[in-house]
Formats: C-alpha cells, structure tokens, sequence
C-alpha cells in the first residue's frame, strides 16, 4: 500500500466525523428556520398536544368506566373553556382600561423625562449661542469679517419621541394580532378534542405495524412514562402557579389595590416563565403601584407582595413538591428561553420549560445522550 492509500485511510474515519457533524448542524438550523417560518402551524400543535396529554389520562379512566371518549373528552374540553371564559369575561374591563392608559402614562412618562433633562442641563440649550466666522482673523479689531452669531437648535429628545409612540404601538399590534389568535384558539380547541377522541388508536395502529415485540413494548412504555410525568409535571406546576395568583390577588384586594384580580392572573401566568417571569412581574406591579398611587412609598406595596410570594413559592413550595427529579441547570433554561423566544415569540417562553422536561423526559426513556441529560441537571 502506498503511503498516499495510507493516509486517505488514515483520514477517513475524520472525513466523516466532520461531515456528519455538518449534516447535524445543518439539520439544526434547517429546524430552526422551519419552526420560525411556521410558527401559526407549529404554535397551535404544540399547545393542544400539551393539553391532550394532560387530559388523555382522563379519558381513559373514564373509558374504563364504559364513558364513550367522545364524550368525555367534550365533557372535559368544556369543563376547561368554562373558567378560562368566565375569567375573561372578569377581566375584558381592566384590561381596556389600562390599554387606555398606556398611551397616558408614556406621555406622563416622556414629560418627567423632559423636566428631569432641563432641571440637570438648565438652559443651556436656549441660551448657548454659536460664533461663526466666515473668513480671515481678528487681530486688535482689524482685518476681521463680521461674525454671525446663531442659536443652537435644541437637540431632538429621541427616546421621548420613542416613549410616546410605544403607547399606540402596542394598541396597533394587539388589535392586528387578534384575528390570528383567535383562529389558533379555535383551531387548538378542535386538534385537542381530535387528540383525545382518535389519538390512542392511531398510536395503536402504529404500534401493531411494527416487526418486533420489544419495539411494541418500548414504544408504548416511553409515551405511557412521558405521558405520566409530563402530565403530573404540568398539573404540578399549574396548581402552583394557580396558588401563586391567588395568594396574590387576594392580598391585593384585602390592600385595597386597583384590579387585583389582573395582577394576580399575571402573576400565575408569568410564574410559568422562570427566572425572567418574577422579573417582568415586579415590573409591571411597579407600574401598577406609581400609577395608582404616585411617588409615595405606599407604591411599593404591589411588588413587594408580588416578591414576597413569589419567594415563597420558588424556595419553599416548588422545590418541596417536585423535589430533584425535574431538575434544570438555570443557565440552560436561559438560553432556551431566549431560544423560543425568539422562535415564537411570548408563547414561545410560555411553552419553552415544558418542552425541555418533554425532551429530557424522551432521551432519559430512550437511554441515549447521557452527557446532555447530566448537563440539564447539573447543579447551579
């Protein structure tokens, strides 16, 4: 063998490690294009299988008991809507108000900026005044042109500009984006009842087309586990949250703070985003607190109730009741926060902690990738 044979033999084996890990790479971002590009197909799918497998359980049980699926999963379907729509109905007049008042309080806001710009720079910006000279030079008051003295234009404040038009644009972009989201509802809503009324005996069909019986039993041992853990992973975590708001907004009413029952909804549904969630939350009930009662300290009393909660629940509750077994190393659930954020956009990190612990769930029954799985559990 020549030596030229030798090191193309030798080479081979790298060749195709670099080309495989091209075809991963591509692969990657061949995924990441598509969910980006069809994320009003995507969204909507992921949304109802995460609620079918919630309720799937359900439905069996209830099948066991000679209850037909179609009707116990119509019976559940509507048992779902009923709070969500009552709870809609609840909050339709706060939330008008206050998208009413965004454009008001970032006028109000642009106009603290532009007093506290002139309290620190005077009036340095009327009363500065520019010398030009158009040619030659002054030398005892000979050879000199007259000069030509101009005010200095007072510099555009951009970022009040800016202020002032966030208002409408959020008003613009939540009328354009809710036809969109209505006909995902509607959509979801039917996938979900499709889901659990024709899902099992499509994966049965699909279980009894393969060969061998170790397959059968593996297929249906990894969705039966999957769909256990994630189905108590999702009530876990949704009674939590549900505990969180309702501690909340009831200590807000018993304040005396404006729309309670608001803050106390945001608090449950941003608690589902970690880390990030309990940030944006304080924020908000911020704003909530200036707006209802002005630059007093009984303005920090919605974020501290908020915080005080939200610490509760965080260091005591949630690590108590779920213990180590769903377990994610915080800088991981970051990036992919910011990851399905910008895929998908809020609904996105809504969906983004649930999909991890789905995806860990599936590698962990498939027993492969055990350096990612020891990676998402390491220790923060």
């Amino acid at each position: 063998m020549s030596n030229t044979e030798q090191d193309s033999a030798v080479n081979a084996p790298k060749r195709k490690i670099k080309a495989d890990t091209a075809l991963v790479i591509l692969a990657v971002l061949a995924l990441l294009y598509t969910l980006y590009l069809a994320q009003t197909l995507f969204i909507p799918f992921v949304v109802t299988l995460l609620i079918a497998l919630l309720m799937s359980p359900l439905v069996t049980m209830l099948e066991r008991v000679h209850v037909p699926r179609f009707l116990s999963a119509l019976v559940l379907l509507t048992m779902l809507i009923a709070p969500f729509s009552l709870l809609g109905v609840q909050l339709a007049e706060p939330v008008q108000k206050w998208a009413k008042l965004l454009p008001q309080l970032s006028l109000q806001f642009s106009e603290q900026i532009n007093s506290l710009n002139e309290a620190i720079h005077g009036d340095e910006t009327t009363k500065d005044v520019k010398t030009e000279t158009k040619s030659g030079f002054r030398l005892f008051g000979w050879f000199s042109d007259e000069s030509v003295e101009q005010p200095k234009e007072p510099e555009k404040n951009i970022v009040t500009e800016r202020i002032k038009q966030g208002g409408m644009e959020i008003l613009v972009t939540m009328l354009a984006a809710t036809p969109i989201v209505i006909a995902q509802i509607l959509t979801g809503l039917v996938l979900i009842l499709f889901l659990l009324i024709f899902g099992p005996s499509l994966f049965q069909a699909y279980v009894d087309g393969l060969a061998k019986d170790h397959e059968k039993r593996q297929a249906i041992s990894l969705v039966g586990n999957i769909q256990r853990v994630l189905s108590r992973y999702i009530s876990t975590i949704s009674l939590i949250n549900l505990g969180l708001g309702a501690c909340t907004a009831l200590c807000l009413q018993l304040l005396g703070v404006e729309d309670a029952l608001l803050w106390g909804v945001l608090a449950a549904m941003l608690n589902f985003i970690p880390y990030v969630g309990s940030l944006i939350g304080l924020c908000i009930l911020s704003l909530a607190g200036l707006t209802q009662y002005g630059m007093v300290p009984a303005a920090l009393v919605p974020p501290l109730v908020y915080l005080m909660f939200n610490i509760i629940e965080s260091q005591f509750v949630t690590p108590t009741i779920l213990g180590k077994h769903m377990r994610l190393n915080p800088l991981i659930v970051i990036l992919w926060l910011i990851i399905w954020g910008w895929l998908w956009g809020a609904v996105g990190v809504l969906l983004a902690v649930p999909l991890l612990v789905c995806i860990k769930l599936i590698i962990g029954q498939l027993g492969i990738w055990h350096q990612l799985i020891a990676m998402l559990e390491a220790k923060g």
